[in-house]
């Protein structure tokens, strides 16, 4: 009797910190996570939030007037569709915002570029800049250069971005988006242009943020803009003649020290364990050149889509289900940030968190960061998952950009791996709209994700 006395004392200590004796899935909720999967195969609610956020607001560039009236947009259909504690967290941002943008070859052969400036580029003047242009196939080249190799010139890295289907090529290619600016000046450049982050052949440049936007000031580059991939092409090929090009090169961005943004928060909450956590996320906020279909409205009507789900097709979830969508996400993870920095005293509460953005490709791998000995638990977040067809994935999981700050801090995460082969084709592009969603691929993601929330808030396993 006093061992079973000391047993039992132990075990309550141990179910209070919430991390062992946890109880998994049963057969039943099993079940349930792959009939609401299959019901929700059928359903198109993620597809209507997307054509109405694209329609209604349109670009969302981060701390801007059209990111607050996303933000607006965000409260109201969250509100209307029946979410409880709908509130927005602001925090404050430097501002850039493009102005001018032009290039041309002047020499030998006279003719225009399609470029697009990068986010936190410095403006050129209202003049431009003109030079000769010295091209190197990659950043690392650049850095090798002379020290005055660059002196009055412009820089051109033409590095080729590589088409995976899990986006593992971005990595690489971005490397020169985010740093060539800074190493261009550094050699004497004034301006650089870089062949676009991106996978396409069709004529659209790709812009994007070079270093991130934090609250100490970001030294400046020189002037930098992404070529379409054909431009790109054509300038090397010239280039590789022998002959000397030389360009003419209009930016003409503005900056402002501070502005708002803010993300969008709104809860289901939950009936035995409201203080436990599980988190859906996509960011917001888009480039300013697009509707911002795929990055990342898509990803805003996948989550919101089976928060919804799960409230109108099952009992009050077990767990508070909270659906963030992230403002200033492009410019820097600033609301990842943010909200890690507002929440930290509640991080130890979030069960488990994921987030969508990569577009709206099916699903095809499931996979988790846990602790040890929580990987299997995890693994079984996506039974209905895999259902639809995704395979098990590792252990590596990055639960999306936003996570970034909330998986350094402990939190457990999952990634339900979208198919990425023409995403880098439409990121960051004038071509990133509507029309390149296909509403049976959203519902996909919706059904997907619809499961995985299901199971988390309902089990009373921990992945810590």
């Amino acid at each position: 009797m006093r061992y079973f006395k000391l047993f039992s004392g132990l075990a309550a200590g141990l179910l209070l910190t919430g991390q062992t004796l946890a109880q998994g899935p049963t057969p039943a909720q099993l079940a349930k996570s792959e009939e609401l999967a299959q019901w929700a195969l059928g359903q198109h609610l993620g597809y209507e939030i997307v054509e109405s956020l694209t329609t209604e607001v349109g670009p969302r560039l981060a701390g801007t007037e059209a990111e607050e009236r996303a933000r607006n947009w965000a409260v109201a259909k969250l509100k209307k569709l029946g979410f409880k504690n709908v509130r927005v967290e602001y925090f404050d941002l430097p501002v850039w915002e493009r102005g001018l943008e032009r290039a041309e070859i002047l020499e030998p052969y006279p003719q225009p570029l399609v470029i697009i400036g990068l986010g936190g580029s410095t403006s050129t003047g209202h003049q431009g800049v003109e030079g000769d242009v010295v091209g190197y196939p990659s950043l690392a080249a650049l850095r090798a250069a002379e020290a005055d190799e660059l002196k009055g010139k412009i820089a051109y890295i033409g590095e080729v971005m590589t088409r995976t289907q899990d986006g593992s090529g971005y990595g690489v290619a971005g490397q020169k988006r985010r740093e060539a600016a800074y190493v261009a000046k550094e050699k004497g450049a004034v301006a650089v242009l870089i062949r676009s982050v991106g996978t396409t052949s069709n004529r659209f440049a790709h812009t994007g943020q070079m270093r991130r936007v934090t609250s100490q000031p970001i030294p400046d580059g020189v002037p930098a803009a992404a070529l379409a991939a054909p431009d790109a092409d054509q300038l090397e090929r010239i280039l590789d003649s022998g002959e000397t090009v030389r360009i003419h090169f209009l930016l003409t961005p503005e900056s402002r020290p501070a502005g708002r943004s803010g993300n969008v928060i709104a809860e289901i909450p939950g009936k035995k364990k409201p203080e436990e956590i599980v988190l859906l996320g996509a960011h917001l906020d888009s480039w300013d050149m697009a509707t911002g279909a795929v990055d990342d409205g898509a990803g805003v009507g996948i989550v919101v889509a089976a928060a919804k789900h799960l409230m109108d097709e099952t009992k009050r979830p077990d767990r508070t289900v909270r659906v963030v969508l992230f403002g200033a996400e492009e410019v820097g993870l600033v609301g990842g940030k943010a909200y890690v920095e507002a929440h930290k005293d509640e991080l130890a509460q979030h069960v488990i968190a994921s987030e969508s953005d990569f577009g709206a490709g099916r699903i095809w791998r499931f996979e988790t960061r846990a602790g040890e000995g929580r990987i299997e638990a995890a693994q079984a977040l996506g039974h209905g998952v895999k259902k639809l067809g995704a395979a098990p994935g590792g252990n590596t999981a990055s639960g999306g950009p936003d996570l970034l700050f909330m998986r350094q801090a402990g939190v457990p995460v999952v990634t339900l791996k979208q198919n990425g082969w023409d995403y880098f084709d439409l990121h960051h592009t004038p071509n990133d709209t509507l029309d390149k969603i296909d509403p049976d691929d959203l519902a996909h993601n919706v059904a997907a994700w619809l499961s995985f929330v299901y199971l988390a808030a309902n089990t009373g396993e921990y992945y810590r």
